[in-house]
């Protein structure tokens, strides 16, 4: 069986002028990742608020919205504030645009002509941080299935309609699935708090090779959490 591809990630490239984004276009190609236009701040909204990205490359003097200014709404948003941005802008630039996109909320800030290479790597931080955060999602979105006792689509065996499809997912956790009762419940409940304590540990060990003061706290609260269900473990085999 051959091994998933993993999911292209999208790329926001905002300039006014074309001969600036097609260099950036040829900079970036290599990634293999997909890489949206915009030509204006307000392009670079409805885009944002359209489709997610991983991260938006944006020039600072566009006319109108000025790369300052879509920062500064980038970041007021709800549902596009956490996308990391890289201020892009010419080289007569002083010290004050420096310190005014940091300000702003920008993750980074390169100097033109810049440096391919530079700006790959740069960009490649940023996706291998949104593959990390995507992957750590999922693996949330499981441990809350198995706390609540929701099953997935590729665990349902049962036909549709049927007694054990049809159960909430608020009687999953009273009720076994399959309708196990009496010593199989106790079983069954046993497994679920097993295989929840390895999946929070999973989680636990990528936060720890994460990089950031919240990756660690989070995995610290994890580590606890951990701990809770062990003793719930305890609990029903003694």
């Amino acid at each position: 069986m051959s091994p998933t591809t993993p999911e292209k990630a999208n790329i926001l490239i905002v300039d006014d002028m074309e001969e600036n984004l097609v260099a950036l276009e040829a900079v970036l190609g290599s990634l293999d990742q997909r890489l949206v236009r915009a030509r204006s701040g307000e392009e670079a909204l409805k885009a944002m608020l359209r489709q997610e990205f991983a991260v938006v490359l944006l020039d600072v003097l566009m006319p109108g919205m000025d790369g300052f200014e879509t920062a500064a709404s980038i970041k007021r948003l709800d549902q596009t504030k956490d996308v990391p941005i890289i201020l892009l802008t010419g080289t007569d630039a002083d010290t004050d645009y420096i310190y005014r996109g940091y300000a702003i909320g920008a993750a980074d800030f390169l100097t033109k002509p810049f440096d391919p290479w530079l700006l790959r790597t740069k960009v490649n931080v940023f996706l291998d941080l949104h593959r990390k955060n995507r992957q750590l999602a999922a693996q949330a979105e499981q441990l809350r299935r198995l706390l609540v006792g929701e099953r997935t689509p590729a665990e349902s065996t049962g036909p549709v309609g049927s007694s054990e499809s049809a159960a909430s997912t608020g009687d999953a956790l009273d009720k076994p699935r399959g309708g196990t009762t009496g010593t199989g419940a106790v079983a069954d409940g046993g497994e679920r708090l097993a295989e929840i304590t390895e999946r929070l540990a999973q989680i636990e060990l990528q936060l720890r090779d994460a990089e950031g003061t919240q990756s660690a706290e989070l995995a610290d609260r994890i580590a606890e959490l951990e701990r809770a269900v062990g003793s719930l473990r305890v609990g029903r085999d003694t």
